[in-house]
């Protein structure tokens, strides 16, 4: 049936001439094959059009198919519906005793949505969320089945970050490691400047780190360490650190909003997936009253491209509701935004008013795209597919795997056509 979408922010409306919520693989066959035109819909939370389909088209949602978390102890992988949201995926890992090595910010979203996007956590260890997976099962344009497997197949590397753009991805394989406990600590009234130039210290401090600011005041930094019997894995920095103070109440990443909807910290010890995330998955996050950019940059450039922001304060300050730092490993996937490179992850939560914004995205972009950073797939970027495309040696291999996958263009809607244009 035909109906309006909303996007999660509420910024992007989807027009499909049908929309499908199909209850198994069969389903999705069928009506995959019958389409002319089809895009799937995870949950929503891309801030622009990558997920929309042609007027024409249709739209799938895969989040009736059977919840399926299957764990192979032996060989440290869970099979996952694609369609499951991260939280129900990390509960029912951490049941069985396993976990995955890394969590985005928010848990609400659904495994597949976030590895064909690029979607990460942070820590100078952990890779993006897409490098966990280890195999997957999609349907291709005529319906038929396609499983791709890590090292069994040359066309993986390039599949799992795919947009959605080789066919629908009904299944993921991907590696756990065993359950962990997180202590989560908030050092607030940090000054920039001391934030860019201890840089490797901040980073290095914990498990999973993040530091948020406005860009024209003081920054807060999030340490999330694992706990390794009764003690913590890295010592927790003293009260002062940074001089800043050790926060002795719980903090929103936005500065006087409520920390209810935020996961436990104060150093209080907790599951993987209750600290590893900065938000509960039974609170919204927020009102959704937003737009969201990110830029990943060489961490090898991260004070040049942190000191071209601060720079920006004046511009970016007023449209800003508050800005993430994060580091992400260097991984192997061709559209992956740390595409053989350590990165730097600088995001940006604006208010929800696109004019306003436009003028500050576009400084930031000048600023960071000399120096090559490349956009989050899922978040609103202004310099267009050409500019996109260009920090990606693989571009050109990936619009061949494409042709080659689904040659009549059936995945495909505009974002996708221009990007591909420009690779």
């Amino acid at each position: 049936m035909s109906t309006q979408i909303r996007n999660w922010a509420g910024n992007v409306v989807f027009s499909p001439a049908r929309s499908h919520y199909p209850a198994s693989l069969d389903e999705v066959r069928r009506i995959v094959a019958g389409a002319r035109s089809v895009r799937v819909l995870g949950t929503g939370h891309s801030f622009n059009r990558l997920a929309d389909t042609d007027t024409d088209g249709d739209l799938v949602v895969l989040d009736a198919l059977p919840a399926e978390a299957r764990v192979d102890p032996d060989a440290g992988t869970a099979t996952v519906s694609a369609g499951l949201r991260l939280a129900d995926l990390a509960a029912r890992l951490h049941a069985a005793g396993f976990a995955l090595a890394a969590l985005p910010s928010l848990p609400h979203i659904s495994l597949a949505g976030a590895c064909a996007t690029g979607t990460h956590g942070s820590g100078d260890g952990n890779q993006g969320l897409a490098s966990l997976v280890s195999g997957m099962q999609l349907v291709g344009p005529d319906g038929d089945v396609v499983e791709l497997s890590r090292g069994d197949s040359a066309d993986f590397d390039g599949a799992v970050v795919g947009l959605g753009a080789l066919g629908v991805v009904t299944r993921m394989t991907v590696d756990v490691v065993p359950t962990f406990d997180v202590a989560q600590s908030v050092y607030e009234g940090i000054a920039v400047p001391e934030l860019i130039a201890r840089f490797e210290e901040v980073f290095s401090a914990g498990y999973s780190v993040s530091a948020f600011t406005e860009w024209r005041g003081e920054a807060s930094v999030w340490v999330k360490t694992k706990v390794v019997g009764e003690a913590l894995e890295t010592p927790r920095p003293e009260d002062g650190w940074l001089g800043g103070r050790l926060a002795t109440r719980a903090a929103h990443p936005i500065p006087g909003m409520s920390a209810e909807n935020c996961t436990e910290q104060l150093g209080v010890p907790g599951p993987w997936h209750e600290r590893l995330p900065h938000f509960r998955p039974e609170f919204t996050p927020s009102s959704g009253a937003e737009l969201q950019s990110e830029f990943f940059v060489p961490r090898s450039r991260a004070a040049e491209a942190l000191d071209a922001v601060r720079e920006l304060g004046p511009l970016v300050a007023p449209v800003v509701q508050i800005s993430e730092i994060r580091t992400v490993a260097a991984d192997e996937l061709w559209l992956s935004p740390a595409y053989r490179r350590d990165s730097v992850a600088v995001h940006f939560t604006w208010i929800a008013d696109r004019a306003a914004v436009q003028p500050a995205l576009a400084a930031v972009e000048r600023a960071l795209m000399p120096l090559g950073a490349r956009p989050h797939w899922g978040k609103v970027f202004s310099g267009g597919p050409a500019a996109a495309m260009a920090g990606y040696e693989r571009a050109g291999d990936f619009r061949e795997l494409v042709d080659r996958y689904d040659p009549e263009g059936k995945f495909r809607n505009d974002f996708v056509r221009r990007l591909l244009a420009a690779a």
